[in-house]
């Protein structure tokens, strides 16, 4: 029982990573109708810049973790935010109107540039950062215990505010509602006076800013990365974001809860050698029998 319960914590901490990231994808795809395969390694983008970020508040001899955790976020999350405009400008606003196979193939040939990229300037190695915060608040349950450490607490606690601001911004400001407006009639939005253009560039940077709030906190949890590390997760938040509903902001938290769940319990109380398998598995079967996902509404062709 308690083996349960230790994967279900690993599960909800490692789900809600999988949805902030899953958000970028069902965001781009909500505007744009297409799907933004450089995302991944944005993600890995803000993994490396965690770590610079930590080097340099370090060599000022700032030790604090609050003041490290904020600084490394705001300055993470600006650098790849800016990451995030330029791929959609360089990527994707070019051939806006094109076939969508040109946008598939520019969004992959971006994806190779961003890894390529940082392997050249960063080394092929796996590259580290130190243990910043330590320690577990730890259950005892009959013979065994069930613990989670105070990073995996912060993750929990930092997703679901990140979630929350960010569903705050779409539902109730102006910027919200000139998003929605966009992602129903891009046309209609631009006759009315929305600059449709300035709006899709904001979203690739909302879409980037949560990937790196999701890079800094797995990066100060696991402490390991490379160059390679945003292809798995990538292609795991597309999961969420599919199984969740593509398109729907509450649907790629939920797939990405459901996914870190499942994924957990099947590495606990079966193998942990083939989780990726399964995530991927999960995948097809989703794309299968239910491509709209769990919140995610059918398309319906207007004639």
């Amino acid at each position: 029982m308690d083996i349960i319960l230790q994967q279900l914590v690993n599960g909800l901490s490692l789900g809600s990573v999988y949805g902030l990231i899953a958000i970028g994808y069902t965001m781009v795809y909500g505007i744009i109708g297409m799907i933004n395969f450089a995302h991944g390694d944005v993600y890995m983008v803000s993994a490396y810049i965690t770590a610079v970020a930590i080097a340099l508040l370090s060599f000022f001899g700032i030790e604090s973790f609050p003041v490290i955790i904020f600084g490394t976020l705001i300055f993470t999350i600006f650098v790849t935010g800016v990451y995030g405009w330029v791929i959609e400008r360089v990527a994707y606003r070019p051939l806006r109107g094109s076939s969508r196979l040109s946008i598939l193939i520019s969004a992959i040939g971006m994806s190779l540039i961003l890894q390529n990229y940082v392997q050249l300037s960063q080394g092929a190695k796996q590259q580290g950062v130190p243990t910043l915060l330590s320690g577990a608040i730890r259950f005892d349950i009959g013979d065994g215990f069930v613990q989670i450490t105070y990073m995996k607490l912060f993750i929990l606690v930092a997703s679901f505010v990140g979630m929350a601001v960010l569903t705050y911004i779409i539902q109730k400001t102006k910027l919200g509602r000139m998003c929605r407006a966009t992602q129903q009639d891009p046309k209609m939005a631009s006759i009315l006076g929305i600059d449709t253009d300035k709006i899709i560039s904001t979203v690739f940077v909302i879409g980037a800013t949560m990937a790196a709030l999701a890079g800094v906190l797995v990066t100060l949890d696991y402490g390991g990365f490379d160059f390679y590390v945003g292809f798995i997760i990538g292609i795991k938040a597309f999961t969420a974001a599919v199984l969740g509903g593509i398109g729907s902001l509450p649907g790629a938290m939920l797939g990405g809860i459901i996914l870190g769940l499942s994924e957990a319990l099947f590495a606990g109380l079966i193998s942990s050698d083939y989780k990726d398998v399964f995530s991927f598995s999960l995948l097809v079967v989703i794309l299968i029998f239910r491509p709209s996902g769990l919140l995610g509404k059918p398309e319906v062709e207007k004639v």
